[in-house]
């Protein structure tokens, strides 16, 4: 039944009925008015600190059941650890920029901090109905200058240390959102905002910061976050990409140098090269034959510099600089590059590179091998990209399924110089596709370095190289630096200044913040609309007095979102980002909530963003985050639900039919918080009917729980009845049950069925609780203790039951209920074992134990093991408690 709807009920009834509808706003009202309740105490408390923070939303609106979920899951977490004795820090703030608002203002002709701010009030009116129990006096929003301001200072100290920079680059170009979209925005080619729209490469001038000189550390510290699912530190480690490997130079041949280059031998002659150390070095050409050289160098990276000498040909990208210099003076290989490089362009618009279908085109041009001096031709490849590695391969296509193909495709040599370690008598046959490793292969037609294991002749022919300065060992990453400049105008204004006497001129930290003006006519246009208001585009030049003009790319919105959380812990703070004292005590972040989508984009810059707050001085931790929580989604009609799929629930009108302690306790009961919740509203009214129960349990029996003095919690004198020891017994296992679950991997969905469980053993005790057959002193300790139990999942209830029970102390400071392990103690039984119905043993477990103890239970027992040895088990049937039947065949 709604909440709101009231039926015709007897006065005896009305104390006794559950309406959330006059409960929750009562409550909400008191709780809005005690500003120090959800407050966090000082950084000189005694107190344990907890920091718990849910990922912070953009203001789009409304919330939907998605949002609940996360939400309910922190305040779930802070509620128990505020009960546990702890400081707790549980903060909320807005993710406020964003060309999200810039479209609103397109579509409703709606200034985007009008429109942002209302949104702001909307969600946080959501929130607060929710009973979510954020300390609002840390609130953040970041599109104020009270906070942007410090983005802005950030920038100009990376600036003056080099990592901010700005250079001319390939960038991705969103047409929908008409701005650049950093690397991590692509998602298989298209805008991560828009799914459907494909990414264009442009060429643009840009502001980068320069986290690849973190690249190592990052990766390194990944080790140290044994808190974060593994899944998220395999996806970083992925994107962070390090490859060992080395450089080398190949010069380009003087095109009129005559060719001087040994047949490659057969399989047998180079086996027997191989393991005949006197036979080595024989297809090094002396000296005196080596090809002449232009000085023009072209330089590769690789991973398997054992592998040089089978390599065929070099492969340049279509906009590798000496391919244009060798395109300029023809006229068919320029018309065949521009070929190559619109494939190209198209491939990485639809999508990922590898997957192109290869083509290629000889340049006529050939480069010397500096190991052999073998000339080797030089060719562009569209698969080839000029901004990845050195934008130039060497391709080995005996040893290379891609360079393979290639060679395949146009007939080059296709040579083998690696082999594995054990070759049959008679010789074997070498194949491209043989599968070993470099730890069980060795060299073979590769001179002086014939015979030796891959992994040492990979390091004698880096320092070789090294040695005769044509190469050296290096490491390369995957990572790129992060393009920042957005060409948009909600978001925080860059603050450089560009002088045609002193060119690129950082705004004085005296005049930060650089404020966004709010008379801005949105247009979707390349270029920033700010480049069209004069009054923020002309400036001062604070060098030398002239005119000079504003940087009118804003920041990227990740900015915003890489160090919010330290904000939090001093937001009002008007002379620094935060006090770095005050940083200490709180971080890193305790438990940090949010989903596996933000695994690459935001927490990666986020460490970055540590990591360079440590170097400024400003903190010590190198992390900000110990325990990484990554929540699973809301399903609705089989799509996550969002406000773009159309599917999304309003938690105003399931608070308006059944309550926000509902809404928020089937968010956590529905399923395991870290699996998908498939989400039925029939679920909330089924939650809806217990809270019910509970209430109507509860507030039956406190008249007689208020009369007696509190117990501590297993303190029992002799003489107690069976009853009273099966309610208590039953009572401490629960508290045990979620104590466990709090402490390991929030199995709230088990947590709150457990709950559900004990009210049913109360309830089917209440007649006999009414009359008398439990001790009041006992009632008084199930009732207090059921009510401190439920506090996390359905805080308003739990405090209304509270105040019910004559409690005059703080439920949210309440000292959570420690269970008594020889009470919690489960009987145990015994449970037969069948196979194919024929009982075959008994095994002895704990009268709660679950289908997975009592599987494994069966499983041990050697007459079952030879029951069903030789055969297959086609069926377990498990009744937990009763018995274990397996049917095999």
């Amino acid at each position: 039944m709604p909440s709101g709807t009231k039926p015709e009920e007897t006065p005896a009834e009305k104390d006794v009925r559950y309406f959330p509808a006059d409960i929750e706003p009562r409550w909400q009202e008191r709780w809005t008015t005690d500003p120090e309740l959800y407050a966090a105490e000082p950084a000189t408390s005694s107190k344990p600190k907890y920091y718990v923070l849910e990922m912070l939303p953009y203001p789009s609106g409304q919330l939907h059941m998605g949002h609940v979920r996360n939400y309910s899951i922190g305040d779930a977490l802070a509620r128990y650890m505020w009960m546990q004795g702890y400081n707790v820090l549980h903060p909320m703030g807005w993710d406020a920029f964003g060309l999200p608002a810039e479209n609103a203002a397109l579509k409703n002709n709606t200034p985007p901090r009008e429109w942002t701010l209302s949104n702001i009030a909307a969600m946080k009116r959501q929130m607060t109905r929710l009973g979510l129990s954020y300390d609002w006096s840390n609130e953040v929003t970041t599109c104020l200058p009270d906070y942007y301001r410090w983005n802005q200072w950030f920038f100009l100290r990376m600036a003056e240390r080099g990592l901010a920079y700005r250079k001319k680059s390939k960038v991705n170009w969103c047409p929908q959102c008409a701005t650049v979209l950093a690397n991590e925005q692509v998602i298989n080619g298209y805008c991560w905002r828009h799914e459907d729209q494909l990414v264009e490469q442009r060429d643009l001038e840009q502001w980068f910061l320069r986290i690849t000189n973190y690249a190592q550390e990052l990766l390194d510290d990944l080790s140290k976050l044994d808190g974060w699912p593994e899944k998220v530190r395999t996806m970083q480690r992925n994107w962070i990409g390090r490859s060992e490997g080395a450089e080398v130079e190949f010069e380009v041949a003087d095109p009129d140098s005559a060719e001087a280059a040994e047949k490659p031998k057969g399989p047998a002659e180079l086996i027997l090269q191989a393991l005949d150390p006197a036979r080595r070095g024989t297809h090094i050409l002396p000296a005196s034959d080596a090809v002449k050289g232009t000085g023009k160098k072209i330089t590769v990276f690789t991973t398997r510099i054992d592998t040089i000498f089978g390599a065929t040909s070099l492969q340049l990208a279509p906009e590798h600089p000496l391919v244009k210099e060798f395109a300029a003076a023809d006229e068919r290989l320029s018309a065949e590059v521009a070929n190559l490089l619109e494939q190209q362009r198209k491939a990485r618009e639809s999508g990922d590179v590898g997957e192109i279908e290869k083509h290629g085109v000889f340049t006529g041009y050939h480069a010397i091998n500096p190991f052999n001096h073998e000339r080797l031709p030089i060719w562009v490849g569209n698969y080839i990209l000029s901004d990845y590695g050195t934008g130039a391969i060497m391709s080995v296509p005996a040893h290379d399924e891609r360079d393979y193909d290639f060679a395949k495709k146009y007939g080059l040599e296709i040579r083998v110089v690696v082999l594995p370690r054990r070759v049959g008598e008679d010789g074997g046959e070498a194949h491209p596709e043989l599968p070993y490793t470099a730890e069980d292969s060795l060299l073979i037609n590769s001179g002086e370095f014939s015979g030796l294991g891959c992994e040492e002749a990979q390091q004698k022919m880096a320092a070789r190289a090294a040695e005769h300065g044509f190469g050296k060992a290096t490491v390369t990453f995957r990572l790129k630096d992060w393009g920042i400049s957005r060409q948009r105008y909600w978001g925080t204004p860059i603050p450089m200044l560009y002088c045609e006497k002193d060119g690129i001129v950082p705004v004085p930290d005296d005049q930060l913040p650089v404020l966004l003006p709010d008379n801005v006519k949105i247009t979707q246009q390349g270029g920033s609309p700010l480049g069209n208001v004069p009054e923020f585009v002309n400036a001062v030049c604070p060098k030398c007095g002239g005119a000079a003009r504003r940087e009118t790319d804003t920041m990227d919105t990740f900015v915003d979102s890489s160090w919010y959380f330290y904000r939090y812990t001093d937001a009002k703070n008007d002379r620094a980002p935060f006090d770095t004292a005050t940083v200490a005590y709180w971080f890193p972040i305790d438990q940090y909530i949010g989903g596996v989508e933000h695994a690459i984009l935001h927490l990666i810059y986020s460490r970055f963003w540590t990591k360079v707050m440590r170097d400024l001085g400003l903190i010590r931790n190198d992390e900000p985050v110990a325990r990484l929580f990554t929540q699973g989604m809301v399903i609705r009609n089989g799509a996550k639900m969002s406000k773009s799929k159309g599917n999304v629930v309003s938690p105003d009108e399931m608070i308006a039919r059944y309550g926000a302690d509902a809404t928020r306790m089937y968010s956590l009961f529905a399923a395991p918080p870290d699996r998908d919740l498939d989400w039925q509203e029939d679920g909330v009214a089924g939650v809806s009917r217990f809270l019910s129960k509970v209430y109507r349990f509860v507030s039956r029996h406190a008249p007689a729980a208020r009369t007696v003095s509190q117990t501590a919690s297993g303190t029992l004198p002799d003489g107690k009845s069976p009853l009273t020891q099966s309610l208590l017994r039953k009572l401490h296992q629960t508290i045990r049950k979620i104590t466990q679950d709090f402490a390991g991997r929030w199995h709230f969905n088990t947590s709150i069925a457990a709950v559900m469980e004990l009210v049913n053993t109360f309830t089917a005790a209440d007649e006999e609780i009414a009359a008398g057959k439990v001790p009041a002193v006992y009632v008084a300790e199930l009732l207090r203790s059921l009510v401190l139990l439920i506090a996390p999942f359905a805080p308003y209830m739990a405090f209304d039951l509270w105040e019910q029970l004559g409690q005059t102390d703080n439920l949210l400071r309440a000292p959570w209920p420690k269970f008594d392990e020889a009470l919690a103690k489960e009987d145990e039984i015994e449970v037969p074992v069948q196979v194919n119905g024929k009982l075959r043993a008994v095994i002895t477990a704990a009268a709660g134990a679950g289908e997975d103890v009592l599987r494994d239970a069966a499983l041990a027992q050697e007459k079952v093991q030879a029951a069903i040895s030789g055969k297959q088990v086609v069926k377990m049937i498990i009744v937990p408690g009763k018995l274990v039947n397996l049917v095999v065949k």
